[in-house]
């Protein structure tokens, strides 16, 4: 432990000393009386507007059904000439089932950052995804693997489910569990130098193609 964290937590407990030890957040709720989404909640208007914020983040945006998902999934990879394919333990086996010459790579704890980057992309769902601010939300659950799975490969295909999409971050933070890793996404990997030239591909995919599936 270093010195100015020592410094900071000593001065939280002095701040802190005269709380009583039964006393929690919830004894002292704070009104939150704004508005908590600026958009409309019509759940066509939200896969919309959350198409055109991801592609403003220079996001590739392909809607579809659930029917038509495994072909879909099978004309991105082959257009991406991907031979190698990271994909979560849990990934539905269905998705998969238009692949042909694909190499699966299953995540494990016994993965390595070397295979990862060895795979050409990564196909995953999403916890939800937000629509006023296109973001991706992945928190480790179902069809989403380890954090290091999206983060590694350079090409990135995730599957958002229309049932899976809110309208703000204040709709969205209820529905996550504080506990587990979450990943946010805006668009490809992303930063500015000092000359706000901008450089992808810096601590993620340079590339990210986001399938949204429709109601059937």
């Amino acid at each position: 432990m270093n010195g100015s964290r020592d410094l900071v937590l000593a001065r939280i407990r002095t701040a802190l000393a005269d709380v009583p030890t039964a006393e929690s957040p919830g004894g002292h709720p704070v009104a939150r009386a704004y508005r908590s989404a600026h958009t409309s909640e019509d759940p066509a208007a939200l896969r919309t507007l959350l198409a055109e914020n991801l592609a403003d983040y220079r996001a590739t945006v392909h809607r579809t059904t659930s029917g038509a998902l495994p072909a879909l999934v099978s004309e991105l990879l082959a257009a991406r000439g991907t031979r190698t394919l990271a994909v979560p333990a849990d990934l539905p086996p269905r998705w998969l089932t238009a692949l042909h010459g694909v190499e699966l790579v299953r995540d494990a704890p016994t993965l390595t950052a070397a295979r990862l980057d060895a795979a050409d992309s990564v196909l995953t769902g999403c916890a939800l995804a937000v629509a006023e601010t296109g973001t991706v939300v992945l928190d480790a659950g179902p069809a989403q693997g380890r954090r290091a799975l999206t983060l590694v490969p350079d090409h990135h295909v995730c599957v958002v489910h229309a049932d899976r999409i809110v309208a703000s971050v204040p709709r969205a933070l209820p529905l996550l569990d504080p506990r587990r890793p979450q990943t946010w996404i805006s668009g490809p990997s992303a930063t500015s130098d000092i000359e706000l030239t901008r450089v992808e591909g810096v601590h993620g995919p340079r590339s990210l193609e986001c399938v949204l599936v429709e109601p059937e």
